[in-house]
């Protein structure tokens, strides 16, 4: 990278105080070739909730005891200038005042393992089901860029630059606890929670590829399931929305977000489940902060796709449910857009057999 802005500069470098001027200004823009990392917000299009995290029976009541879901998640996302440029400016890392167009071609991957330690309490809590879990991911995330940047400082000649940049990063996101309450009513089931974003992962603002975000988050929300055993029909939607805490490494405070998981299945037997999933993510305020320097700059993605469960019984006492789910996203508004796909692997206690009913023994 170093030797691409060299030979850059010294091509660009006219002379006299102007000239001086415009090659360091060159130099910055060149050194900053914008970053982004796979959505896990609205700085630079990467936010603390991840979409499609909430999917079927997501309010459901649970068996009470210890539980222990796993869950693989990939992502593979691509965006354009807006996102590319934006995560620069709200860096600090592009301060002149220029004109010109910028052509970058962002790509992006993450591999992370989460796993989800929960416990269910027996114990009634508000005439409902309360649970506590923490969510612990781990992972793998790179990114790469290509761009080529045209424009003038209004001084000495106008500049052509262009130039390539890949970092990878390995480690801990950020830790996100998790408490909920659920309530059922026969075939209706209802889910409220809280849960937040504790800013210990990984996290460089000046690499391309980070697991954490740089900040806190508290997020809320709630869900409806129905599910009738009899006709094994199911289908859920979970509304939540987040506050996000500044970044103090960018002086960057995204606006408040809403995000809604859908999800629709049929159980064709009693094992296993065949459906679809969907979600919605829309921020609704601005970003605001010193390093905010474009304006509002609302993020706005969608995302649907097929998925397919299954129950494993593990002897008496406990279940295993396999489920199989991956995303399509599109109409993406200052944000990575790409696909995504989740296999969970969850292993809890298995509900109790209820005993045989026994009749009184009639003789004639």
């Amino acid at each position: 990278m170093g030797v691409i802005v060299r030979a850059l500069q010294h091509c660009l470098l006219p002379t006299g105080a102007a000239g001086r001027c415009l090659a360091g200004c060159v130099l910055a823009v060149a050194i900053a070739i914008p970053a982004a990392r796979p959505s896990l917000a609205d700085e630079g299009g990467v936010s603390f909730w991840t979409p499609g995290f909430l999917g079927s029976l997501a309010a459901t009541p649970m068996v009470p005891g210890f539980a222990l879901t796993n869950i693989y998640y990939h992502t593979s996302v691509s965006a354009g200038s807006d996102v590319a440029f934006a995560r620069q400016v709200a860096r600090g890392n592009i301060t002149a005042h220029f004109t010109g167009n910028l052509a970058a071609s962002l790509s992006a991957s993450a591999d992370l393992y989460m796993a989800i330690p929960s416990y269910t309490f027996a114990q009634s809590f508000l005439g409902g089901q309360a649970t506590a879990l923490l969510i612990v991911p781990y992972g793998r995330a790179r990114t790469g860029v290509d761009a080529t940047l045209n424009g003038s400082f209004g001084i000495g000649p106008g500049f052509t630059i262009g130039a390539a940049r890949t970092d990878e990063v390995t480690g801990f996101a950020d830790l996100i606890p998790q408490f909920n309450v659920r309530w059922n009513a026969g075939v209706h089931n209802f889910m409220t929670y809280v849960t937040g974003n504790l800013n210990v992962g990984v996290y460089d603002q000046n690499s391309l590829a980070n697991l954490g975000i740089g900040h806190h988050a508290i997020d809320a929300g709630g869900g409806y399931s129905y599910f009738n055993p009899q006709t094994g029909l199911e289908y859920s939607g979970s509304l939540g929305f987040t506050y996000n805490f500044k970044n103090v490494h960018t002086d960057y405070q995204n606006g408040v977000d809403m995000h809604f998981d859908a999800a629709a299945s049929q159980f064709v037997t009693k094992q296993l489940q065949l459906g679809v999933v969907g979600y919605a993510y829309q921020q609704l305020s601005c970003d605001s902060g010193g390093g905010v320097r474009l304006g509002c700059f609302e993020s706005r993605v969608f995302g649907l796709g097929p998925q397919l469960g299954y129950i494993v019984p593990l002897g008496t006492t406990h279940q295993a449910y396999l489920n199989l789910k991956g995303y399509k996203e599109f109409a993406a508004e200052n944000r990575p857009e790409g696909w995504n796909v989740w296999l969970t692997l969850a292993i809890s206690p298995a509900a109790p057999t209820p005993p045989p009913s026994t009749r009184p023994l009639i003789t004639k």
